[in-house]
């Protein structure tokens, strides 16, 4: 008997809801083709949540992630302010150990990217770093905020992403700011280069982030595979899927240890909502890397190859220079599949 995998799915605020019926369509598509078995169950989760329970994460929502193998999650918005509550990818990552944020930027034939010849993943440590949440006002007039780098959350993305540049162009850049951090950037930075140290084959090189976020400009055909902190990672990976395309076409994994989260880069846009006009690719893109984390390199195949067959037949939304609805492209994108 095939494995029958269990999939939370938490559609989120806003436009949410909409990416993610794009998005489902598609994963039907694929499980019929293809003999896939996958159950997905909707769960509350996101703003919309704090009136009803108190928390943008209730504890049903919790339990059922708990009860699945991997969470597909649309965007969610996150209040902020001092003692708003912490975002709710946030909360996902911390209780499933998802340390490793996995953010592909290539460029798309019928999409305006920078470069045409771009392909490049960054990978963002998760779990440490400014993200940390450790922050504290002494008095009205200072406010504090810890920035923790350690030795086994800097070996453990190490190796996360020298594996994955294994099995890609071989070439690891380490970004960090090591002449300014100099204790937890060169904790960061030398940590990695000692795990490299058992990956044969693999050319490792570093950059301070003020000169990365210039270079991705300049020349960003030349990376491979780029390893960062937390904050760094999540500036730089918005500024990556600014090259090819925007933020529409930017999927994301967060992976840890035998569990995962897929959701798109971008957040939920509210003010677009129920409008069908927000560009579903990056979460139809989070269900594709969804499929390769499943084992499944062939269906995970078809998703990309049919996305690329939209934006060739001009099934596209308007920010991507096409006239197409959400809807629409999500049809488009399940119709080729199957």
């Amino acid at each position: 008997m095939a494995r029958i995998w269990k999939v939370a799915v938490l559609p989120g605020d806003g436009t949410g809801p909409e990416v993610m019926q794009a998005a489902l369509q598609v994963l039907d598509s694929v499980q019929s083709r293809f003999g896939i078995r996958i159950k997905t169950t909707n769960g509350d989760g996101g703003l919309n949540c704090l009136e009803r329970y108190g928390t943008n994460m209730p504890p049903k929502t919790m339990k059922l992630l708990e009860e699945s193998d991997c969470v597909l999650k649309g965007p969610m918005t996150t209040p902020e302010g001092a003692g708003s509550e912490v975002s709710a990818a946030v909360k996902i990552r911390k209780k499933f150990g998802l340390y490793a944020d996995v953010r592909p930027a290539k460029s798309m034939p019928g999409v305006q990217s920078l470069k045409p010849n771009i392909d490049f993943v960054i990978v963002r440590e998760n779990t440490e770093g400014m993200y940390s949440g450790l922050e504290f006002a002494p008095d009205k007039d200072v406010a504090i905020a810890l920035r923790v780098i350690s030795r086994k959350g800097s070996e453990r993305i190490g190796k996360f992403a020298l594996k994955l540049a294994s099995t890609r162009k071989k070439h690891l850049t380490i970004v960090h700011k090591g002449n300014i951090l100099k204790l937890s950037d060169a904790l960061f930075k030398d940590t990695i280069y000692d795990a490299a140290k058992s990956f044969r084959g693999i050319a490792v090189d570093d950059a301070h982030v003020d000169a990365m976020a210039q270079w991705l400009i300049k020349k960003p055909e030349t990376y491979d595979v780029i390893v960062t902190e937390n904050l760094f990672g999540d500036i730089l990976s918005d500024e990556a899927s600014m090259l090819v395309g925007g933020i529409g076409v930017g999927p994301s994994a967060n992976i840890g240890d035998g569990y995962a989260m897929f959701e798109p880069v971008h957040g939920s846009a509210p003010k677009y909502a129920g409008m069908d006009s927000v560009n579903p690719i990056a979460t139809i893109l989070s269900v594709k890397m969804m499929l390769e984390w499943m084992g499944y390199p062939k269906a995970a195949a078809s998703v990309e190859n049919a996305v690329l067959e939209s934006i060739a037949r001009d099934i596209k939304t308007q920010d991507i220079g096409g006239r197409s609805g959400c809807s629409d492209v999500g049809k488009f994108v399940a119709d080729s599949i199957r």
